[in-house]
């Protein structure tokens, strides 16, 4: 559990965001902000936490109310008549814990069922029952791949990764998804080559095997059904379960068909027609992995809602530097400069804020807002401010 510290970083201009790390419930956690002649002293309590800072003489006391795991806004003034605040309230939502199990029985019944499928396969001599062993390998690694960055992605954040690891859960699922269309293509060209060339098939054999296949995948993926419309990387592993049902199915239906009929090339003709479907289904998972690997702003989020919202504060005459991206496949945050029309006193930016901060968690479901404040007269530069950005 990290110590309270107090850090300074590199000089910044008068009204710049100031670093900052925050911490998970009941972790006690302290950050400093260093602005042009400005500096800032916290003192962080598990429950409650009150920050004091002096700039240019003046003197700010914000009390923050017990919370779990929500944070008060706070105003520092800075030179320039402008200041930052860190969203009022913003509850981390993670994963429940109970996918852990589900995790681990996963794990464990594909583990068991590709070993008895090798075995099978080395015993009956079938390349097929063999070559979907491995598979089946490649299935238990990505839920592995996916547990772990459930973990890592709930560790408390550090002066290193001030967001904590919550991004490993965005890489997971990145890597899950082009892990399935690769062994999907790789599936849906041997069924190719075997449409010119059927091979003999042991349809009873085939059908035992995927049965099982049936069995162990549709009741793994049933267990993360719950949770894969909210969390990305959930989502990753259980169309990674239900494709390897929908497959096994295919098998079913495959070799029943070639025990009536005697045609070998059913069996690659429904494999590839299965490979199509998995494919389409698999495409958004991987463009949204990959936007959230790219910081794009989530597609749960109307960022022309949010910018239309943050506008018709009362006040705030003008914004910029408005950026939303996705820190976890559950969690978004936002930074926004907002112009006020005038000079007000502490305790309206202070309402402002607390208005501001809860609208986004509870209208847009964004949980880590970060809203400065700047006076009409005050245009602080920013690299990344140009033509396309708000």
């Amino acid at each position: 559990m990290p110590s309270p510290h107090d850090h300074t970083p590199p000089s910044q201009p008068a009204g710049s965001a100031c670093g900052h790390a925050h911490h998970t419930p009941g972790q006690t956690d302290g950050h400093s902000h260093a602005e042009e002649s400005c500096t800032a002293g916290h003192d962080h309590a598990a429950d409650a936490h009150t920050h004091t800072h002096a700039c240019s003489a003046e003197d700010h006391d914000h009390a923050h109310d017990a919370h779990d795991d929500d944070h008060a806004g706070h105003d520092h003034a800075a030179g320039g008549g402008c200041g930052h605040s860190h969203g009022f309230g913003h509850a981390h939502v993670h994963t429940p814990s109970s996918f852990g199990k589900a995790f681990a029985i996963g794990i464990a019944a594909n583990s068991l069922y590709l070993v008895a499928e090798a075995l099978w396969g080395f015993f009956s001599h079938s390349l097929a029952l063999l070559a979907d062993a491995g598979h089946n390998l490649s299935d238990v690694l990505a839920l592995a791949a996916a547990w772990m960055a459930q973990h890592l992605s709930q560790r408390s954040p550090s002066l290193r990764f001030t967001y904590g690891l919550r991004r490993s859960s965005i890489l997971a699922a990145l890597a899950n998804a082009l892990v399935l269309m690769l062994v999907t293509g790789g599936v849906a060209w041997e069924a190719i080559t075997r449409l010119f060339d059927p091979a003999p098939v042991a349809g009873k054999t085939m059908m035992i095997v995927a049965a099982l296949g049936i069995v162990v995948n549709g009741a793994t993926a049933l267990l993360f059904a719950s949770g894969q419309k909210g969390d990305l990387n959930i989502r990753a592993a259980f169309m990674h379960l239900m494709a390897d049902a929908v497959t096994s199915l295919a098998v079913v239906i495959a070799g029943g068909l070639v025990l009536l009929t005697g045609l070998n090339w059913i069996d690659p003709a429904i494999s590839l027609a299965i490979s199509v479907v998995v494919v389409a289904s698999t495409w958004s998972l991987l463009r949204d992995s990959l936007d959230m690997a790219l910081d794009a702003v989530p597609r749960t989020v109307d960022a022309g809602a949010v910018e239309g919202f943050l506008r018709t504060l009362p006040g705030v005459a003008d914004l910029h530097d408005l950026h939303i991206w996705p820190i976890s496949t559950t969690e978004t945050a936002l930074t926004v400069h907002l112009v006020r029309t005038s000079a007000p006193a502490a305790d309206n930016d202070t309402a402002l804020l607390e208005k501001a901060a809860a609208a986004l968690r509870e209208r847009f479901g964004i949980v880590h807002p970060t809203l400065q404040i700047e006076a009409a007269d005050y245009a602080p530069s920013c690299a990344l401010t140009d033509p396309h950005t708000v």
